[in-house]
């Protein structure tokens, strides 16, 4: 409890000090810092709000637009997040954080294909994203296709032996071909991390 509430007062002194440089002189770093400490206090429409006086100052920071489509993805907005990860990829079209960022809202609203093929996309840029490799398993396993997911999760944990995630949702999809000693032995590894 006192490492969240450090954190809480670590954000609001970001936005503090950022608001009080935005004083001096406005700039997009500046409201993309206090956007950025604002979603982590869960102040979701603040950090929106903030995302896009950022957007304001500097309408070419890919960034901005990938952040706030995050955020709006929480919010289940999800049209207003793929438009906004849209235009981070105009802008950036090798940022293959907002090819995984897009993916997100596509898989949650139907188009697991869209979803697959951004997660594809973000891979062929970078092959070393586990959060790719994860999410592509996610959608996998949404379509029933437990092996093809297994498959992902087992890249993810090679890149990343910690993704708690991984190991869970590995540990469900080989419960549903059959694999229960697997799915303990998974089961397991996440609780150890």
């Amino acid at each position: 409890a006192r490492a969240s509430i450090r954190k809480k007062g670590r954000e609001k002194t970001i936005i503090r000090l950022a608001e009080q440089s935005l004083k001096l002189r406005e700039s997009a770093d500046g409201y993309f810092l206090i956007a950025f400490a604002k979603k982590d206090l869960k102040d979701y429409q603040g950090a929106i709000n903030a995302y896009g006086q950022s957007i304001e100052i500097d309408s070419n920071h890919p960034y901005s637009y990938t952040n706030r489509g995050n955020i709006r993805y929480l919010l289940k907005d999800y049209k207003g997040a793929i438009k906004d990860h849209d235009k981070a990829l105009y802008l950036a079209p090798r940022l293959a954080i907002a090819y995984v960022n897009r993916g997100n809202p596509k898989d949650d609203s139907g188009d697991h294909q869209g979803a697959i093929d951004d997660y594809n996309k973000a891979l062929e840029i970078d092959p070393s994203s586990a959060l790719a490799y994860y999410n592509r398993g996610l959608t996998k396993s949404n379509l029933s296709d437990y092996q093809g997911a297994i498959d992902d999760y087992n890249r993810a944990v090679e890149i990343d032996p910690k993704h708690v995630n991984a190991y869970v949702n590995r540990g469900s999809a080989k419960d549903k071909i059959g694999d229960y000693h697997g799915a303990i032995v998974d089961h397991t590894k996440a609780l150890e991390i």
